[in-house]
Parts: C-alpha cells; structure tokens; sequence
C-alpha cells in the first residue's frame, strides 16, 4: 500500500463521476470517518446488501480512491480504507469542456445534497443530543463583499483551521482520548451572487 496523501486532487470526469454516485459518496464518506471497514459493515450503515457495496468499493478502489488495508481478524474479510485524507475537486480541473463542465456540476449537485441531508438530520435529531452539544453546534451565515482574490484566501485560511482540528482529533483518538468524542460535519460555502 502506498503512502497516503492528504488531499487528492479530482481532475478526471472518470474519478469524478465514480465518487458522484450516490451509494459510492456516502460509502467514501464513511470510510473517511471510520478510517477502515469491511464491505459486511459498511452494508449495515446503509442498508444495501454487502455483494452491492462490494461491487461500489471495488469501483472507488479502481479510481484509486480507496485502497485494501490491512486485514484483521481472521483475515476472510477485505479491510477498506480511503487512499487519502480526502479529496479536493476544484472548478478549473473541469471548464475545458461543457461535458466535464456538466459532470462537475451535477457531482456538486449530489455532494451539496448529501450535506444537506446531513443537516435535516441533525435538526430532526438535535432533541435528543445534550446541551453540550446542541450549544456547541453552529449554524451561521456571512455576507461579504470581497474579491475573488480574497474569497480564495478566505477558504484557504479557514480550511488550514479546520485541518488542524482534524488533525487533533485524529491524534487523541489515535492516543485513546475517545471520552465525549463524535463525529462533527462542517461545511462551509463561499460563492458570489447578486441581489
């Protein structure tokens, strides 16, 4: 198994239209937070059969976006993890053309869903989480006038934050500080419009 990157740029619509699939987003998605898993776990989150996501991690694993890990165990079942810490799928990779430009946008479509999906959740559950967490869950909106120049920078400083807090999470897991720990999902957007 290779080294693994941090981030892997998408630059090909094959890539990018085997993550856009719907099953395989959510499948990468969770592979991302559980770091390994096997296809019999990764069927019970999702409720698909283990021959169907099988078949779906196959075709991440084709695309280089996830990889075997090391078995465990008795060694019959296949460990799963992501080839990278993530991926980055950037515009400029997929404007040469308008049939990259249309895979672009509905793979954005699917994955600004997904999140969304996310969010509906956590509101239809928020009742049952406690204090702690529903005080310190956030939900804010910015309206700025920048430049582009400046919206990059934006992004760039507020993905280095949020790395190094993954970073930290990572390493007190990693260390056993598990105690009080859960999965947090941040999305951030950051796109012109016009009034």
């Amino acid at each position: 198994m290779a080294d693994r990157e941090k981030d892997r740029r998408i630059t090909d619509v094959g890539t990018l239209k085997a993550l856009a699939h719907p099953l395989r987003a959510q499948l990468y998605r969770l592979l991302i937070i559980a770091r390994t898993a096997t296809a019999s776990q990764l069927s019970e989150q999702v409720d698909e059969a283990v021959s169907l996501v099988s078949y779906h991690l196959r075709k991440l694993a084709a695309h280089g976006l996830i990889e075997e890990a090391e078995p465990r165990g008795d060694g019959r079942e296949r460990w799963w993890r992501p080839a990278s810490d993530g991926v980055s799928i950037r515009d400029e990779d997929f404007r040469d053309a308008p049939e990259k430009a249309a895979a672009h946008i509905a793979a954005s479509r699917l994955f600004f869903e997904q999140r969304a999906d996310m969010v509906r959740r956590y509101l239809d559950e928020r009742a049952h989480w406690s204090d702690a967490w529903t005080s310190a869950s956030d939900s804010s909106e910015w309206l700025l006038h920048l430049t582009p120049d400046e919206l990059l920078e934006l992004a760039k400083e507020m993905n280095a934050l949020v790395r190094r807090y993954e970073e930290h999470g990572r390493a007190a897991m990693a260390a056993g500080d598990t105690e009080g720990r859960e999965n947090v999902a941040v999305h951030t957007y950051g796109f012109p419009f016009r009034l």
